[in-house]
């Protein structure tokens, strides 16, 4: 029956209705992204019923965490992208092997990258220039939420593994498991206990630790197509290199683009813990406004890695440029709403009880729900360049995004114009606009259809080259 469930979906990427592979991969993802919100959104909720400090504190050090989890997250993209070709172009094999590649490679990282932050932890809150009370929350709060990165990168291959397989259920109920563990352990140990912020840090870790643990018991299980098995961890030159080619320029990417957003708070914090407090704020339910354009551009990436494996060009084409009006015009519908002045005040209320902080965030949320349809090209272009291997492309635009875009904005805005905290608003939404018209621009240019991947060819008997006939 389980098999039979990968074939249909696997049929259905290569050669059903489009709109349907879209919307059967992507509403899965959104669910699981919004559960992996959750665990933000219920500290901020907390934390925000005892004081601004530390609610700020947590917003303050939260991209440090995220700068090292996006560089690790490079080893998981390239995993997604090569399993998911190898299985469009029906190498079940290579893709067990390439697996467990980034599953060595991934706790190597995990662990060494995990030890250095918490020891470095004292100086880089000193540096980001907290006050004593917001330095001792974050110190707290960081030395205890980094111990969480081996088991969520365990959680974040079980699912680009299924991901690439076309099943984005399965890792949607395993992070249900998590979310409501932390639903639970939050007000537990936040407010009863008293444990403030490092409550809240205690409360993830342990709810990563249950879903990592559920999902290593499922990888390893010896009927799985594509499994953790020892006998295929040691090193492989090749493999490697490819994960490097692929890896790397996305780790380098989404690491610099935190790099910026942990610069980002330095700036804002310059205004105060409230306004730190109403960024942090309107990120998250900027990010919950966002999910559906972010599961979307994940399906987008699974969709073309196949079909590229698959050497179905044009129907990988098809399936970004649907996917694409998909989200621009739910985003547009919903930004629209969003930005009303009643409703968006309404929103950041649910967080905050401090009128500064009320003010602040629900105006930051008005302007960028009015432009987040540019997310929609934003994503799911990243959908189209990672699927086709080219994370060289996206490296590039996200590390602009933030480095020339968000920074030029906020000088202009802030240093020339004179707009105060609202020049960070701005930046944020002017350089998500000019990358998205980026995107659309390569996209034209047709730079992904170069191929990036090439999957090694097996050799019949006779020398020959011979492909596997694909599942269908």
């Amino acid at each position: 029956m389980k098999t039979a469930g990968k074939k249909i979906n696997s049929e259905l990427i290569l050669h059903g209705n489009m709109t349907h592979a879209i919307l059967s991969l992507a509403i899965p993802v959104v669910i699981n992204s919004f559960l992996q919100t959750m665990y933000n959104l219920t500290d901020t909720y907390w934390l925000g019923r005892i004081g601004t400090a530390q609610l700020a504190a947590i917003n303050l050090v939260t991209p440090v965490q995220n700068i090292i989890i996006n560089f690790g997250s490079g080893i998981t993209v390239a995993g997604s992208v090569l399993v998911t070709q190898y299985i469009g172009a029906g190498k079940k094999e290579e893709a067990v092997k390439m697996a467990n590649q980034i599953f060595a490679a991934a706790m190597l990282f995990a662990m060494v990258c995990t030890s250095v932050c918490f020891l470095a932890t004292p100086g880089i809150v000193t540096w980001l220039g907290a006050d004593a009370e917001t330095y001792r929350h974050s110190l707290m709060y960081l030395r205890i939420v980094i111990w969480d990165m081996p088991f969520l990168f365990v959680v974040n291959l079980f699912s680009a593994i299924h991901q690439a397989q076309g099943d984005t259920v399965r890792p949607m109920f395993l992070n249900l498991s998590g979310i409501l563990l932390n639903l639970i352990l939050d007000p537990l140990l936040i407010m009863k206990l008293g444990l403030g912020a490092g409550g809240a840090a205690a409360a993830t870790l342990f709810s990563k630790i249950v879903p990592a643990a559920i999902a290593l018991f499922l990888l390893t299980r010896p009927e799985k197509e594509i499994r953790i098995d020892r006998k295929y961890m040691g090193f492989e030159r090749e493999k490697l290199k490819l994960i490097l080619k692929i890896g790397l320029p996305s780790a380098i990417g989404g690491s610099t683009m935190q790099l910026g957003f942990l610069l980002m708070s330095r700036n804002v914090y310059a205004y105060g813990t409230g306004a730190m407090a109403a960024y942090g704020i309107g990120n998250k339910i900027n990010s919950m406004i966002t999910l559906p354009s972010n599961g979307v551009g994940s399906a987008t990436a699974t969709i073309v890695g196949q079909n590229m494996g698959a050497s179905q060009q044009e129907r990988a084409e098809q399936g970004y440029r649907i996917s694409r009006r998909i989200c621009v015009v739910f985003l547009f519908i919903s930004g629209m709403i969003l930005s009303r002045k009643p409703i968006s005040t309404a929103i950041v209320s649910i967080f905050s009880d401090d009128p500064e902080v009320i003010a602040m965030a629900a105006d930051f949320l008005r302007i960028m729900a009015f432009w987040c349809f540019t997310n929609g090209v934003y994503n799911t272009s990243m959908g189209l360049f990672q699927g086709t291997g080219h994370t060289e492309v996206t490296m590039a635009v996200d590390a602009a995004r933030l480095w020339v875009f968000r920074f030029l904005t906020l000088w202009v805005c802030g240093d020339l114009l004179q707009m105060g905290v609202r020049s960070v608003w701005y930046s944020v939404v002017v350089s998500n606009g000019i990358s998205a018209v980026i995107f659309c621009l390569l996209y034209r240019l047709g730079i992904w259809k170069k191929a990036r991947i090439r999957l090694r060819p097996e050799v019949d008997d006779e020398g020959g080259i011979q492909e596997r006939k694909k599942e269908a």
